[in-house]
């Protein structure tokens, strides 16, 4: 039996994860506990943010074996759908030099030679879906000039504003981490209308995909 902590944002994509089973949870981020395959699962709402989801990270993780992300993200060119995230890259930490911005792996020296950005996620145990890199930052994404230069500067093809420093905050925590995300938009001038048209359905689609990596576990 392991102990499964599942990060949300959002209350509409928590909810979408085990709908209806749990019982609330107490602390200082609002979650529900639940058995499941096996397993003992908490469903944390987090909040919007890398901050939110370091925060609930760390509060609730300690006593987790694995540290799961849930929920929904923009489209920096991948096909619509729900995506195995193998790799997390947080494109507001680096350094602001003259006429440029160098970004480095989280937590990490902004100075001297940048390295590998990114941080890994568990191994993909078979569900089969695609992998993608994603961008977190604290900022909503709705402009396709920021949305091509995170896909031609750090490679990445989704962006959200958590799953990053949720991989961060399970490195200083020894955990393994993974993450499964489906997109609401495409980061252009229509993500706002388009994240809260495509919401409930995307997390849905995310929630599914999380509900069975618990059952592989």
């Amino acid at each position: 039996m392991a102990h499964i902590l599942i990060l949300a944002a959002l209350p509409e994509e928590a909810d979408a994860l085990f709908p209806g089973l749990g019982d609330a949870g107490e602390g200082a981020v609002p979650h529900r506990r639940l058995s499941a395959h096996g397993h003992e699962v908490a469903i944390a709402t987090c909040g919007l943010g890398k901050v939110n989801a370091a925060l609930a990270a760390g509060l609730l993780g300690a006593e987790a074996d694995l540290l799961l992300m849930t929920g929904t993200c923009g489209s920096l060119g991948a096909a619509p759908g729900a995506w195995w995230l193998a790799e997390a890259v947080q494109h507001d930490y680096g350094a602001n030099e003259p006429g440029r911005f160098r970004r480095y792996r989280a937590g990490d020296w902004p100075m001297g030679e940048p390295g590998e950005a990114h941080f890994a996620a568990m191994p993909d145990p078979g569900l089969g879906i695609r992998h993608a890199r994603i961008a977190s930052g604290d900022s909503f994404v709705a402009c396709p000039e920021a949305a091509a230069d995170l896909a031609d500067n750090l490679g990445a093809t989704l962006v959200d504003m958590e799953v990053g420093a949720v991989a961060q905050a399970a490195m200083r925590l020894g955990k393994p981490w993974a993450a499964i995300k489906a997109v609401t938009d495409d980061a252009n001038g229509e993500s706002g209308g388009d994240f809260q048209a495509n919401l409930r359905r995307a997390a849905r689609l995310a929630a599914q995909e999380i509900e069975r990596l618990v059952a592989m576990i």
